[in-house]
């Protein structure tokens, strides 16, 4: 299931809206859409990988070398609770060195003022 179908869900709120307007970022390669979203303190963090703090680190997150095009994301599920959307995708993305990142993925985003001030990031690859 992709995020259109999502989209044209009328009951969305604002906090899962702008969850499926950060996976189009990613899609698109969209950085600055992808930065208004988050506020200016945010961390992301993906245990075992990395964490980040701050627009600018997570800026350069983005547009990280390993990789190479923009992602092939699915949205699989949105749950919310409170001031977090926990989303459920998958992913497919091409590293440099020419293997595929195929995989499942949990993102739980936390909202402070209708911003993403934490993110945690959650992936199996099933390569």
């Amino acid at each position: 299931m992709n995020s259109e179908v999502f989209e044209s869900d009328p009951s969305l709120s604002p906090n899962k809206r702008a969850v499926l307007a950060y996976v189009e970022g990613f899609r698109t390669g969209d950085h600055d859409a992808i930065l208004a979203l988050l506020t200016d303190d945010v961390t992301w963090e993906m245990p075992g990988d990395f964490s980040i703090t701050g627009k600018e680190a997570f800026d350069e997150e983005i547009e990280n070398d390993a990789f190479t095009g923009t992602p092939t994301l699915t949205v699989i599920r949105m749950v919310e609770e409170g001031d977090i959307v926990v989303l459920l995708g998958t992913v497919e993305a091409r590293f440099t060195d020419g293997g595929v990142l195929n995989g499942i993925f949990s993102d739980h985003f936390h909202f402070r003022d209708g911003k993403m001030c934490r993110i945690e990031s959650y992936q199996v690859d099933n390569r």
